[in-house]
């Protein structure tokens, strides 16, 4: 054996080729393979555009030219609120596992039937009416906590009385939090652990409704029991409560479909957070359409496990939660700790796996940084192996079980479990590359989401049979799309270029409290605008070419949209962060980039430089190939020459939540970032 290795080293040509000559008659000898994904839509026209000078779109899946361009009400008509979503769920799983958690990296996964989760609830509501809290939808309850299983079981709680779920996280800030209590008026609020009883204390205002705090982990000290007390605020555990709902059982108050679900309060990037009222009919209507829009052959079942991590605060997370448990699949959720998400990953095993570009451009990263460095003859392994089984995708074949698979990629795979079948980004947008690597290197489905807050998060989606990319899909059947003029930046819906705006049940009842600012969101003809800039495909699939907020003009009168420039700059391999900023009274872009460590660090060692990363972002060398490589690579991407920063401070901390510098949903903050580097950036302009 030792001698057969030898010889492969010392001979990796005739290695390879003998390889490659043995899968390819393996590949032979299994007869005519797989087949193609299949969609119930011709891939040539995923759209359908009305009559009309509009130039609607809708799925071919509606039954539009009866005049029904939207799906409402017609699939699965039992189920009409999220809380008959869940009873489905327990049937679906015949009461199986519902939501599991573990306490370590060396713990199993512990489950919660569906039965269980459902009688903690009835307790929680129970225990929340007998505290004071009154079982209608005009009751909104807090909760401040990381994802767990008590987050759900809350949720559920308030909707089997038909009160409203009101989300806080922590990069809101303190006054927007003050914000959100006040304006929701709560009487209650729940939150994980004691330590964020101090941050309480400066978001409780003396005018704040909160007479009742819920904590799940404790145990609660003395004086803070005490300091609480003499503000008039209960403090309690949720072990607690939920022992005083079995003793006082409530029947519960059952929602309509028209009722609140739960009020979203949007990150957003600038100013006081809008809450976003959501009502059950929205969420069915959204999971009604991608149901019809996935087929039956590919949707979610009983048989798919999910690790919950995204936040639940957010529109994605609970969407895809609330489709999970209404199909009886299993719910796993991560530790709380984002640095052991892997760990978490491949000891829970999902099959579906819903992320953001953020986490899959770092597995992504990580893969090739070792393909690369590994040596020629298991880099031209891979690279033959990718190619092979990229041949396949152009056919509309995905899979797992190749030879390639189990040879090459399967390593890979198990970094998320070796089960996924789907992959579900959205957020912000995912590169052709990394979407294609995901494809063949992990053989399952990947789609790309687009929507926001205010249509339920989802209001297109990639078909999983469509192997293209650079497009975020077609209309789900369960809303509208047109475009609409934005005259300032020479798009024109008549040229199939616009503001992207969405119609149908699946958009939002408009913000709370806020009526100036819904009818800035929603026209008088029901539309909401999304602020982005789309264009149509032949095909009938949507892109997103621009950004109509967040845009500014250089002194030369150029408009420029930072955001898509930034996704350009993030391709490169020193950049991992990129914030650009431009002046009107300046004719030029300056910007702030945060290198990649591990690659920074080998090009240091290649051109012998010594120092920790922070002094490596300090060595003016570093600084100028970084610049020329955005440089360089602007051009190639057709960036026009007002697009490519002309100036560059290189800073050695990441942009992360937890330093305020991003939204949950991994977005630049753009006004805290301004402020933040507003030194840096005068000087950037100061010396060109």
């Amino acid at each position: 054996m030792e001698s057969l290795v030898q010889y492969c080293v010392e001979h990796p040509l005739l290695t390879v080729g003998v390889t490659a000559a043995a899968l390819g008659a393996a590949s032979l000898a299994m007869g005519n393979g797989p087949e193609p994904v299949k969609q119930a839509f011709s891939l040539d026209r995923q759209s359908v555009e009305l009559p009309g000078p509009e130039h609607i779109h809708v799925s071919p899946l509606n039954d539009y030219a009866n005049g029904q361009p939207v799906i409402q009400d017609g699939f699965h008509p039992e189920i009409n609120t999220c809380y008959e979503a869940l009873e489905s769920g327990l049937k679906a799983s015949g009461d199986g596992p519902c939501l599991g958690w573990r306490r370590s990296s060396d713990a199993p996964f512990q489950w919660m039937s569906y039965s269980q989760v459902r009688d903690k609830a009835f307790q929680l509501g129970s225990a929340l009416i007998q505290k004071g809290c009154h079982p209608s939808n005009a009751t909104n309850i807090g909760v401040y906590s990381q994802n767990r299983p008590e987050w759900v079981i809350m949720d559920r709680a308030c909707m089997a009385y038909s009160m409203v779920a009101v989300a806080l996280y922590d990069t809101l800030g303190i006054e927007a939090c003050k914000h959100i209590i006040n304006i929701t008026e709560m009487p209650a609020i729940f939150i994980d652990k004691v330590s964020k009883l101090d941050t309480l204390t400066d978001i409780l205002g003396e005018d704040a409704a909160v007479k009742l705090v819920v904590i799940f982990d404790g145990p609660i000290p003395e004086d803070k029991k005490e300091e609480f007390e003499k503000r008039g605020i209960e403090l309690i555990l949720y072990e607690d409560m939920l022992e005083i709902g079995t003793n006082n059982r409530q029947e519960p108050v059952l929602p309509k479909k028209d009722d609140i679900v739960s009020i979203c309060f949007t990150s957003g990037t600038t100013g006081i957070p809008k809450g976003a009222i959501m009502t059950h009919d929205n969420f069915m209507n959204d999971i009604k359409g991608l149901n019809v829009f996935a087929m039956d052959q590919f949707w979610m079942s009983k048989d798919d496990t999910h690790l919950c991590y995204l936040p639940l605060a957010h529109q994605y997370e609970r969407l895809v939660t609330y489709t999970l448990l209404q199909v009886g699949a299993r719910i796993g959720f991560f530790q709380g700790d984002i640095k052991m998400l892997l760990d978490d990953v491949q000891a829970l095993r999902p099959t579906v796996f819903p992320s953001v570009p953020r986490l899959l451009n770092r597995i992504y990263d990580k893969v090739m940084t070792g393909v690369n460095s590994a040596g020629w003859v298991k880099r031209t392994l891979f690279n033959m192996a990718f190619n092979k089984k990229k041949a396949e995708l152009a056919k509309g074949i995905v899979r797992n079980d190749s030879l390639w698979d189990k040879l090459v990629f399967k390593k890979i795979q198990n970094l998320l479990g070796g089960q996924v079948r789907w992959i579900i980004t959205g957020s912000a947008p995912l590169s052709t590359d990394v979407i294609t690597f995901l494809r063949v290197v992990f053989g399952c489905l990947v789609s790309e989401g687009y929507g926001q807050t205010e249509c339920t998060a989802c209001a297109t989606l990639t078909s999983l049979a469509d192997m293209s990319t650079g497009h975020v899909g077609a209309p789900i059947p369960s809303c509208m799309i047109k475009l609409v003029d934005v005259p300032d930046m020479k798009y024109f819906a008549a040229d199939d270029k616009g503001e992207i705006c969405f119609k149908g049940p699946i958009v939002f009842k408009g913000y709370l409290k806020q009526p100036e600012k819904t009818s800035e969101a929603i026209d008088e003809d029901g539309w909401l605008h999304s602020g982005d800039v789309g264009q149509w495909n032949r095909n009938g699939t949507l892109k997103i070419i621009d950004r109509k907020k967040h845009i500014f003009k250089l002194s030369q009168g150029e408009y420029v949209a930072p955001e898509k420039l930034e996704s350009v700059y993030t391709q490169l391999s020193l950049v991992a962060q990129a914030f650009i900023f431009g002046d009107s009274l300046k004719s030029c872009l300056v910007g702030i980039i945060v290198p990649d460590e591990e690659e920074l660090n080998k090009y240091a060692a290649k051109k012998k430089l010594t120092g920790s990363f922070k002094e490596l972002c300090e060595v003016k060398e570093v600084k100028e190939a970084i610049l020329n490589q955005i440089s360089e690579h602007g051009k190639e991407a057709g960036l026009k020459g007002f697009e490519v920063v002309k100036a560059i401070h290189l800073h050695s901390e990441l942009f992360s939540t937890e330093n305020g510098l991003l939204t949950p949903t991994f977005k630049n903050k753009r006004t805290t970032l301004t402020e933040q580097f507003q030194e840096e950036l005068m000087n950037l302009y100061s010396a060109l």
